[in-house]
């Protein structure tokens, strides 16, 4: 037999040996009858594994036990060493462990004194190897034992992993050298699946710890020391990292030989183990409290490395350090893909929080991802395609991430790599633009998902040449697409992100002409997006005029004419976009915060009156002494161009050729419309005519067509609203003709939102003349002067003047009136005057808009959906829709607790909820929705809630639940920020007004139970989402 041979029959026969003595001790502990007798069992087998104070001992138990103690000799060091190895390593410890977990700490444990505790107890686990303590006692940790087993259990695990730093040395047990001359380690395949194993327990110790400690525990330790167990897993995972970094540290990082990275077997055991346990802790969801640990000592190693040297001679330093290559090896143990996912998300988000700059960011993912990125095509595809597509991060995340996988070089050495490039850049950057250039993207994506992917084109944008834009397939082509479907758009932020990735092009294309999208000129732009301006949109002709200019001559023209006249179509859209926003506010009121110029409706005897004032200052001011100067009539004929007829006016309106004339025009057709003339209702339908279809652009000076534009604005509304019947058949059928564009279609839009405003909050007034004697009869007295009748005592009256008045334009008297009896405090002199004619009183109606409600609404809604010449509201013309549907939620909420509410929220609810309308894939549209569903709930009365349903009727109660269940899909599920928001704000006034309706309900009820008059069918009827019946 050889050597090996008798040395594992000499190991196996020891073992055998001390399974033998465990036997013993289990016998004596099971047939003991005193705790001595328990302590002496345990001392003998203890004193053979290790050093045991027998003096010590000896004075904790009964003198008659002491001899047994004495009797028990120690082995020799040698001995005891082979008693332990095969202790320890064979079956005899995990057979002692479950009798002193299950025996002795039940019946005995507590009878123990604390120093015994310690030596003949806890010594078996405090002083073992913590692999094999750990796959002892972890497993234990099984709920439904026993309160003092449970304790005890944890008690061993604390003191043999946090007081003795157990974990520590388990990194370092795992540490097996076998060559010490060629520095290589070796593992056998059972010793990865023992790391495993250990890892595994290790990690589910916060799952198996019970939420509370026990009295007893608590008291015997610290609470610092047990919070791990029973608060959180925060405090465990934050000191196991600090061991395992530290065992890694103890690690001779010269050793490491970073060619051996991809061969498990040759890779230090102890960074292997780490790796495994770094994935676990990443799966438990502690990543976080991970990385507190791990970014330092990152962090600092690159500082060191950067702040001794520059350039090229730090790249050389970082690459070569000993400490970059444990790094390294540790990245490369993590084996699992999600576990190195959501590190490498959480280094960059806790990266950003810190004072790190672009150069240590991009080193510290290049020390930990450079190996696996380039060798494992999943862990590439996590940061190419999840962290820059799916993910959102803080945009310097971004950058560092592009930095380091797309561009693949360090900040500071940017112009060397540009002549190195791969062709890997510009398939990515291909990609992303490609993606971004879509139209679907910018209708499914979120606000925070397009600003992330917009500042990620502007990136790869920037980093390319004048060549690569012009040689790279398709890419001009989809930046262009990519800004003009952006300009369509009537979200102000989209419109900022495409005006943003514009400018960074043109510097590349031509850097001394930058192009300006809209009045902001400046070159520092906010690629978080994170602040709203208003809508800026200039003039179709300086949009195209700017792209020519932009473009180089040698481009390729052809490939740019369509998309420049997309461009122009999509501006010309948006000269007429406004960025309407709605906001739930208090209680369920909505405020429409729109870009209007409000006009309040002035009555006409006061801007009668207005105009007499003005003309009657103009005249005294000219008739003042100081100005008596000659003064040439003949040549003031601004009069003479002031046009006083409406048909006038019309027909100047129609000659494009005489901007003059049309100017003035549009100067005087307000106020003329607004002094509501006789002839005003023949001329309305042509003059409505006259100004939808005036170009504004065409006659007034450059740089004041928006004054233009308000100008004629206004005159539509005043024509809406002193005409509205009239006009509103005109408007109606232009809003559908073919003869009309998209602006002009949003210009209808816009003057009826703003008429059913002002109408709604106009003021009626009529004098009320109060019938007065015209003559007095005739009394002993005059009739101004009072009645001399009064208390016993009082004076004569007196004729006073009013005080500060050198005239008085009213008889005033007063008499000295006595004090009442028992009254000491001096009182006042009463005074008596004429009183004055009161004003004549006004009666006044503030809503004049449910008169023309339905004439608002319901010729608008009739072919909403029908695609016809030139219209397409439910595809190409989604922003007009979306105006629509704007201007009958505004229509509703100004017949707000109106009968006409209720007979037109049924047609719009229809309408709301034609699936192309309810789920349109375009946000501004889904929004106008909500806006009008919102205002369906705010303008129903309850009380006509609870008469249709007591009545019946079921179309709104359908209609009701249907906006709550659809608000309900929205709020989940809606990409956009503010459809969620507006949804549950919706859901708030839908849950108001159920309550409301079912105390009207309830009313009715009671007032049924009183006069049996309402119909049986109330019994019968449903609240939606209650149990009332």
């Amino acid at each position: 037999m050889d050597e090996g041979a008798k040395g594992g029959s000499g190991r196996s026969g020891l073992e055998t040996l001390v399974l033998e003595k465990v036997g013993e001790v289990s016998s004596a502990i099971d047939g003991a009858k005193h705790v001595d007798e328990v302590i002496c069992a345990l001392y003998s087998l203890a004193v053979r594994i290790f050093p045991v104070d027998s003096s010590a001992l000896c004075d904790t138990i009964d003198p008659a036990h002491r001899s047994k103690v004495h009797e028990i000799l120690s082995p020799a060091p040698a001995e005891s060493g082979e008693w332990r190895q095969a202790f320890y390593y064979g079956p005899a410890f995990p057979t002692l462990a479950r009798i002193l977990i299950y025996n002795v700490a039940k019946d005995w444990l507590t009878c123990f004194s604390s120093s015994t505790k310690k030596q003949v107890y806890d010594s078996f686990f405090v002083q073992g190897p913590p692999t094999e303590i750990v796959q002892v006692l972890v497993p234990a940790l099984m709920h439904g034992y026993d309160d003092a087993i449970y304790s005890n259990i944890e008690r061993l695990l604390v003191r043999c992993l946090l007081k003795s730093e157990g974990i520590r040395h388990i990194v370092g047990e795992f540490r097996i050298q076998c060559s010490s001359s060629k520095h290589d380690y070796a593992l056998k395949p059972e010793m990865l699946a023992v790391m495993s194993r250990v890892a595994q327990l290790l990690t589910s110790i916060p799952d198996k710890a019970r939420l509370q400690a026990s009295s007893a525990l608590s008291s015997q330790y610290p609470s610092e020391i047990l919070s791990w167990f029973y608060r959180s897993t925060s405090l465990f995972f934050h000191r196991m990292a600090r061991q395992l970094l530290c065992g890694a540290e103890d690690c001779n990082f010269e050793m490491l030989n970073p060619r051996d990275a991809t061969d498990a077997n040759t890779v230090d055991g102890s960074l292997l183990f780490i790796g495994e346990t770094f994935s676990r802790i990443c799966r438990r969801g502690s990543t976080d409290i991970l990385l507190v640990k791990v970014i330092p000592r990152i962090l600092d190693h690159i500082r060191s490395c950067l702040s001794s040297n520059a350039g090229s001679v730090a790249f050389n330093m970082i690459e070569s350090s000993p400490k970059s290559h444990f790094w390294l090896f540790i990245m490369e143990a993590m084996k699992d893909q999600y576990a190195i996912e959501r590190f490498s998300e959480e280094l960059l988000r806790q990266l950003a929080t810190q004072n790190v700059n672009d150069v240590e960011a991009y080193w510290t993912l290049w020390l930990l991802f450079h190996r696996i990125v380039k060798q494992k095509t999943n862990i590439r595809y996590i940061f190419v395609d999840k962290f820059v597509f799916w993910k959102v991060f803080p945009i310097c995340c971004l950058r560092w991430v592009l930095q380091f996988s797309v561009f693949e070089c360090p900040p500071n050495f940017e112009s060397q790599a540009r002549d190195q490039r791969t062709s890997s850049f510009l398939d990515v950057a291909h990609q992303l633009i490609s993606i971004w250039s879509r139209r679907e993207f910018v209708q499914s994506s979120s606000m925070e998902q397009q600003a992330y992917v917009t500042y990620a084109v502007a990136l790869c944008i920037e980093k390319m040449s004048k060549e690569e834009l012009e040689t790279t397939k398709d890419i001009l082509h989809s930046i262009l697409q990519g800004v003009s479907c952006r300009l369509e758009s009537p979200i102000d932020l989209v419109r900022k992100m495409a005006s943003s990735v514009a400018l960074v092009f043109s510097k590349v294309v031509d850097p001394k002409n930058p192009l300006y999208l809209d009045d902001d000129c400046s070159e520092i732009i906010d690629w978080e997006f994170g602040f709203k301006r208003k809508d800026v949109v200039t003039t179709d002709e300086t949009r195209k005029d700017k792209l020519n200019a932009t473009l180089s001559k040698d481009m390729d023209k052809d490939k740019l004419d369509a998309t420049l006249s997309k461009i122009t179509e999509s501006a010309s859209h948006a000269k007429r976009l406004k960025d309407t926003k709605h906001h739930p506010v208090d209680g369920g009121k909505l405020i429409s915060e729109c870009r209007v110029n409000h006009c309040a409706g002035m009555p006409n005897n006061e801007h009668a009156s207005a105009e007499e004032d003005n003309d009657e200052g103009k005249n005294s001011d000219a008739s003042s002494s100081d100005s008596l100067e000659p003064y040439d009539l003949s040549d003031d004929d601004t009069d003479m161009k002031l046009f006083s007829q409406l048909g006038d006016i019309a027909a100047a309106l129609r000659k494009p050729d005489d901007p003059d004339g049309v100017e003035r025009a549009l100067d005087s057709a307000e106020k003329l419309v607004r002094a509501t003339p006789d002839e005003l209702p023949h001329y309305s339908g042509d003059l409505v005519r006259a100004l939808v279809h005036v170009r504004c652009s065409d006659v007034a000076v450059e740089g004041e067509e928006d004054s233009a534009e308000g100008k004629r604005q206004k005159a539509l509304v005043a024509l809406l609203v002193t005409c509205p019947f009239e006009s509103l058949d005109v408007l109606t059928r232009l809003l559908y003709s073919p003869n009309v564009d998209v602006s002009q279609r949003i210009l209808i839009l816009d003057v009826m939102t703003e008429a059913a405003q002002e109408l709604s909050e106009s003021t009626i007034i009529r004098m009320k003349h109060q019938q007065r004697n015209l003559i007095s009869n005739i009394s002993g007295q005059p009739w101004f002067i009072p009645s001399s009748r009064g208390p016993p005592g009082a004076g004569p009256w007196k004729e006073v003047s009013d005080p500060g008045t050198s005239i008085s334009w009213s008889h005033r008297y007063e008499r000295e009136i006595p004090s009442r009896a028992g009254q000491i405090k001096s009182g006042k002199s009463r005074k008596w005057g004429l009183v004055k004619a009161k004003d004549p009183e006004l009666e006044s109606s503030r809503n004049r808009f449910p008169l023309y409600a339905a004439a608002f609404m319901l010729p608008v809604m009739q072919g909403f959906d029908k695609k016809r010449h030139g219209v397409d509201l439910l595809n190409r013309d989604f922003v007009v829709l979306g105006k629509l549907i704007y201007m009958l939620g505004v229509c509703m909420k100004c017949s707000s607790m109106h009968p006409e509410a209720s007979a037109l929220a049924p047609p719009l609810l229809d309408m709301i909820r034609f699936r192309e309308l309810s789920h349109h894939a375009e946000a501004y549209v889904r929004r106008s929705v909500l806006f009008a569903a919102s205002c369906i709930l705010v303008a129903l009365h309850p009380s006509h809630v609870a008469s249709a349903l007591i009545e019946g009727n079921q179309e709104i109660s359908n209609g009701l639940e249907w906006i709550r269940t659809w608000a309900l899909h929205i709020a989940e599920s809606d990409p956009d920020a503010e459809c969620s928001t507006m949804a549950m704000t919706c859901l708030q006034l839908h849950a108001e007004m159920a309550l409301q309706t079912s105390r009207a309900l309830e009313s009715a009820k009671s007032v049924k139970a009183r006069t049996n008059t309402l119909p049986l069918k109330l019994d019968e009827i449903i609240i939606p989402f209650s149990n009332m019946r």
